[in-house]
């Protein structure tokens, strides 16, 4: 499975956010610099975490953006799932009408399993996790 560059960019995101909520509201252009992702892009990213209530958006001149929820609740399974249009390993899992042999399939159950234990993985890592990561390899 390869992560789409929204769900790795949605992350570094979040991070980002992580990072710096003693301040306040971050401003994208300030995210885009210390990220260098463009501010193009991070608009296009920041639309389904504000969707998903990930993130909260202040207008004005002091505006930006905030995690709406606390690090140790967002997950890199919530964002995997949010951002990546299929979750399962294989299309036969939640579409098992794709493959015609999917009612007998071995193969099947088993890409289920790694499945299941990809996304459990996913869910016991929280942006909390990845800064608490971070400060202790620097």
């Amino acid at each position: 499975m390869k992560l789409t560059k929204k769900t790795r960019y949605g992350t570094r995101l979040l991070l980002d956010l992580a990072q710096n909520q003693d301040k306040g509201a971050v401003q994208m252009s300030e995210i885009s610099t210390r990220q260098n992702i463009s501010v193009k892009y991070l608009e296009q990213i920041i639309r389904p975490l504000k969707k998903a209530k990930l993130v909260n958006s202040i207008r004005g001149p002091k505006g930006g953006h905030m995690l709406a929820k606390k690090p140790e609740k967002i997950t890199l399974g919530d964002i995997t799932r949010l951002f990546e249009d299929q979750s399962e390993l294989v299309d036969c899992i939640s579409e098992p009408e794709t493959c015609p042999k999917s009612d007998d399939c071995v193969v099947r159950l088993g890409w289920q399993k790694a499945t299941i234990a990809l996304y459990t993985e996913l869910d016991s890592i929280s942006i909390a996790n990845l800064l608490e990561n971070k400060n202790t390899t620097t």
